[in-house]
Order: structure tokens, then sequence, then C-alpha cells
């Protein structure tokens, strides 16, 4: 198995080197930023491209708190903090197949993949076989990115995922070795945590 960060933005890459709208290549922009952050782990880098305002929605958990911050970029970095920063699951890779943009959003889609860490996963109570290992997270999803028409910042994200990522994740293990550096152009960095 492999798992490749720079998948992530590819289509959005090709979307904007064909886009003439202004408006829509800014939109594409904020969520090639938006990415990139994400992918080096760089959460202030992923904060500067939302409003005032953020909301995050996981259609799949909708009455979880922390998978549907909203209100506050605090609300947004306590967000990521749990999911990606506290769990170690901060490799991933979003396999677009799918941009679509017009003057109000931007819409990926494709197969998300996260290399999470065993002892994360036992602590979820997933049984793997050892908790030094790195196993493959994996579910298709559309990721809705709404773009505020005042500060021309994203609104933040609406996630829905085709199937549960965790189911069969201890027979995915996947080793550090197989997964890609990010070879993005290298925006300043906020504390962003290590590959």
């Amino acid at each position: 198995m492999k798992l490749d960060p720079n998948k992530t933005w590819r289509l959005v890459e090709e979307r904007l080197q064909w886009e003439q709208d202004p408006r829509i290549r800014r939109n594409l922009e904020l969520v090639l930023a938006h990415m990139r952050s994400e992918a080096r782990g760089d959460i202030e880098g992923v904060v500067a491209t939302l409003a005032e305002s953020p909301r995050y929605v996981t259609h799949d958990l909708p009455e979880d708190p922390v998978m549907n911050p909203s209100g506050s970029k605090d609300a947004v970095r306590a967000f990521y903090d749990a999911t990606i920063v506290q769990t170690g699951a901060h490799r991933l890779e979003l396999d677009c197949e799918r941009v679509v943009a017009d003057r109000g959003t931007v819409i990926t889609e494709g197969v998300m993949r996260m290399a999470y860490p065993g002892h994360t996963l036992i602590a979820m109570g997933i049984e793997v076989e050892e908790a030094d290992a790195h196993y493959l997270y994996e579910s298709r999803m559309c990721v809705v990115w709404p773009v505020d028409p005042v500060s021309g910042l994203l609104l933040g994200e609406e996630t829905y995922t085709g199937t549960n990522g965790f189911e069969g994740i201890a027979d995915r293990r996947i080793d550090l070795a197989d997964i890609a550096a990010v070879t993005s152009p290298n925006h300043a960095k906020h504390g962003a945590l290590p590959s």
C-alpha cells in the first residue's frame, strides 16, 4: 500500500491552469492552500484560509460536537488537535477524482486515506497486531468547501463519507517508508507536525 499526500491537490492545480474567472480562481487557490497546510500539519495555515466564524459539518456524525466545530477558529483548532494532532493521524491523502468549482463553492471528491498509529486505534477500541505500526483508514469522501462572499475566505468544510474507513483497518498495515513526502511549494510553516 502507498499513501501520497500530493494526490490531494493534483486535480485542483490542474483545474486552476485553465480557469479564467478570477473569483473561481481565488476559491480554488483557497482550497489548494488549505489542503497543502493540512498535509503539512500546519493548523495555523489551515485556519488562515477560514472566515471568522467557520463551520465544519461531518454528515456521518452529526451529533458529535468534536467532529462538527462551528462559530470560531478556536473551535476548528480544537477539531484538528483532537482528530489530527492527538491521534497522530496527520499523514493523509485524498486521491481526488473530481473537482467542481463555481463562484461560491468548491467540491472535491475521491478516496480519503489516513495512516493511523496502532496505539491510537487500540485506544479507540480497534484491535490491531502492533501498537507501534501504522494502519490505513480508507473511504470515499466528498468535501464541500463553501466560500464567504464577503471575506472571500472559506466558510468551512462539509464532508460526506461513503463507507466506514475503519472497517477492516487492521488488515491494511502501511509502512512509513510507503508514505510519500509532501512536495508542494512550501509556504511558511506555523508549527507543522513531524513527517
